[in-house]
């Protein structure tokens, strides 16, 4: 049976949006908070760009079995986004250990036209996908996506055809993406289950928020994919983060493909999903990029189970169903949260031993012995001066388990 699997793109698209960002450590964080979700891949970030490098390498260290820790990341594919320029792909393997990767170029006679100013024809773009899927492949990637950018606005001919040359040369999936949020769900349902005919290849959908319609497309032309019997895989972010007015919410997706009228009663939602992990992943990302989650934010927002008309408290208090369609506890909600109103101890960029043991005290975590502390508090300190933020309690948990990795996602330049 055909799966719908999320491919989350919060480290790559969602922290190349104007006017935020992310440090190395919380994208890692957020790699690791993704893996126990059950996320299937997280595309996490340019391989290209050197001051990747380390951060990539270092996630890579954190799967495998060689830490002395075990691995970090058990689940969660990580890949990187790349032009669909085969010289770039040779350079982003050179100095990465990846194996997965999306290539991507503009497809549309919009983008052809006033974007590449007519110096690429159609022939051209084929070739350069199929050229840097080709180096890809000979370069030991695992897995490929091909992806189309501004796809929504380009021929449904032309898309087949581009697609069809990829997996020639081996690309496993095509990537659809509605670049300026232009679709909506009847329509994107059309073109994805023709494309899923036409090519046999698993579909990718990547979905902006332009129109509000990010979430119903993803889901729509998923469903639509699995139907014509192929695998789809969702592009997220976290708390629907990303470049204009954003991605498709990961959240958001899930519970459409469970609770919805129609769409919940599908087959194909991945078992790995853990939802009981929605509500620190979406907090921590919060904090992270320091933007409140909106109080309506779906599922984590301060209002999402939040009831004040007499009418609505009366019912829900009766029977929680009355008047909320899921319930907060399958989203990691409920716990009552302390804080101190009395001496408060914090460590970072000027802190000290005492503090240092105090803090990971919190965190049932003793350091060793004196050299062990002496080397924990330097990382903190660096750490704390690398996210400009006060560390969390992920954080401080993953610089006392991984600190070699740690140590080297700190470190920018290669």
């Amino acid at each position: 049976m055909p799966r719908i699997y999320f491919v989350d793109v919060t480290n790559r698209d969602g922290e190349q949006t104007a006017r935020i960002g992310l440090a190395k450590l919380q994208k890692t964080v957020i790699n690791w908070l993704l893996d126990e979700m059950g996320v299937y891949q997280s595309e996490m970030g340019f391989p290209l760009n050197p001051h990747e490098w380390n951060y990539i390498n270092a996630n890579v260290a954190l799967t495998e079995d060689t830490n002395d820790n075990g691995p970090l990341i058990k689940r969660l594919q990580l890949s990187g986004w790349s032009r669909a320029v085969a010289d770039d792909v040779i350079q982003a393997q050179a100095n990465t250990r990846l194996k997965h990767f999306n290539l991507s170029i503009s497809t549309s006679e919009q983008m052809l036209e006033w974007k590449f100013r007519g110096k690429f024809s159609r022939e051209d773009i084929i070739k350069m996908a199929v050229d840097s899927v080709v180096a890809a492949k000979e370069g030991g990637a695992i897995s490929v996506g091909v992806n189309a950018e501004d796809a929504s606005r380009t021929d449904i001919d032309f898309l087949i055809e581009f697609a069809q040359a990829g997996k020639e040369v081996g690309a496993d999936r095509f990537r659809y993406c509605d670049t300026l949020g232009y679709e909506d769900p009847f329509r994107i349902s059309e073109r994805i289950a023709t494309l899923a005919r036409e090519t046999q290849m698993g579909m990718e959908l990547h979905c902006h928020n332009d129109l509000g319609l990010a979430v119903a497309n993803s889901v729509a032309g998923a469903l639509a994919a699995c139907e014509a019997g192929v695998d789809a895989f969702i592009n997220t972010t976290v708390n629907g983060i990303g470049e204009r007015t954003g991605n498709a919410d990961l959240l958001s997706c899930i519970l459409a493909l469970k609770y919805s009228a129609r769409w919940g009663a599908n087959p194909y939602l991945d078992e790995a999903i853990d939802l009981t992990k929605s509500w620190q992943l979406a907090n921590y990302v919060s904090q992270a990029f320091g933007l409140p989650l909106p109080i309506n934010q779906v599922g984590v927002g301060a209002n999402a189970f939040a009831h004040e008309s007499g009418i609505h408290a009366d019912g829900a208090l009766k029977d929680r169903q009355n008047y909320e369609l899921y319930d907060f506890e399958q989203l990691g909600r409920g716990e009552k949260q302390e804080l101190s109103t009395g001496r408060v101890i914090t460590t970072g960029a000027h802190g000290g031993t005492a503090g240092l043991e105090y803090v990971y005290s919190q965190l049932d975590l003793a350091l060793r012995d004196e050299e062990h502390a002496k080397e924990t508090l330097w990382l903190v300190q660096l750490a704390n001066l690398h996210t400009q933020a006060p560390l969390t309690d992920e954080e401080l948990w993953l610089i006392y388990h991984y600190p070699d990795q740690v140590r080297q996602l700190l470190t920018v330049t290669p």
